[in-house]
């Protein structure tokens, strides 16, 4: 393995010369004697076999070799502070992963806005996000493969709180076949034409909505069902807050169904193990309320 000729020190003593415009300034600032300055950043030229600098008058110019070394070397010191701040943190008991399972039906909206809210206060913490459908919830904590849950039910042996309300509405294609019945739609005609829906991620396979079993087309997630529902190949019950836009593009349209032409589901926050969560996951859990309120 390959050992640095340099320091990080010298790349600080080159960075203050140039941002301060000399070695009297920058020595000033890093509360070191000029002399010194300068052997750092001499000493850095000589290990690097390249000149970084010069002299034009009294103030010190980067080389064209200095501009592309200078921002690399920046992103070095940046990246030195942060393994440093993120050991602080690990030792505080601030994790270095959250793994965050999300049900589909969570609409994207909000968990985008709740990780950008995370964003700048995760201190580093890497997010591992999955999705997952009905059932599929209940595996995961299971097998311990997340810390943070959003999902449709709360699992035997585990509690939930409720974050939020999504509804589901019946569309179809504007060209759709349904709609040239012209009237209310029934059971029965629905029985007659492809229901599109997102099938369970678990090892459960919970059944719940299917109309026809030998008229279903199954997929892994919301955005491929609207995809084909919008290009005619079915119908199927969406996110209504996700289909707005469709409706008003006339690329989607409301199904008049004589029952059933909405439904709601509740989805609940759930800690895999509130008493052994760390800081970043109860973080990110209340942003997570806060933007679902």
């Amino acid at each position: 393995m390959r050992t640095p000729k340099v320091t990080l020190d010298q790349w600080r003593a080159f960075h203050a010369v140039i941002d301060c415009g000399g070695f009297a300034k920058a020595a000033l600032q890093l509360n070191r004697s000029q002399s010194s300055v300068s052997h750092s950043v001499n000493k850095l030229q000589n290990q690097l076999g390249i000149k970084l600098l010069h002299i034009e008058g009294r103030k010190s110019v980067l080389s064209e070799a200095g501009k592309i070394l200078l921002q690399r070397s920046r992103q070095l010191i940046d990246d030195a502070c942060a393994i440093e701040l993120q050991a602080n943190h690990l030792e505080q008991g601030w994790e270095a992963e959250i793994r965050l399972a999300v049900e589909a039906a969570y609409p994207t909206h909000q968990l985008m806005s709740a990780l950008k809210l995370f964003k700048p206060l995760s201190n580093k913490t890497r997010i591992r996000l999955q999705e997952v459908v009905l059932s599929g919830a209940e595996d995961i904590l299971r097998e311990a493969k997340a810390d943070l849950l959003i999902s449709p039910f709360v699992p035997k042996g585990f509690l939930g709180e409720k974050l939020t309300q999504v509804n589901f509405v019946a569309v179809a294609h504007p060209e759709h076949a349904l709609f040239k019945l012209n009237r209310e739609i029934t059971t029965d005609d629905l029985k007659r034409e492809t229901h599109v829906i997102v099938s369970d991620s678990g090892s459960k396979g919970i059944d719940a909505g299917w109309v026809s079993d030998s008229q279903r087309w199954s997929v892994n997630n919301m955005d491929s069902a609207k995809k084909i529902i919008s290009n005619g190949l079915g119908y199927g019950w969406l996110l209504e807050e996700e289909i707005e836009s469709s409706i008003n593009n006339k690329k989607l349209k409301y199904l008049p169904l004589n029952e059933g032409q909405k439904h709601t589901s509740i989805l609940y926050l759930i800690y895999a193990n509130l008493n052994q969560a760390g800081p970043a996951t109860k973080q990110l859990a209340e942003i997570l309320k806060q933007v679902s309120q």
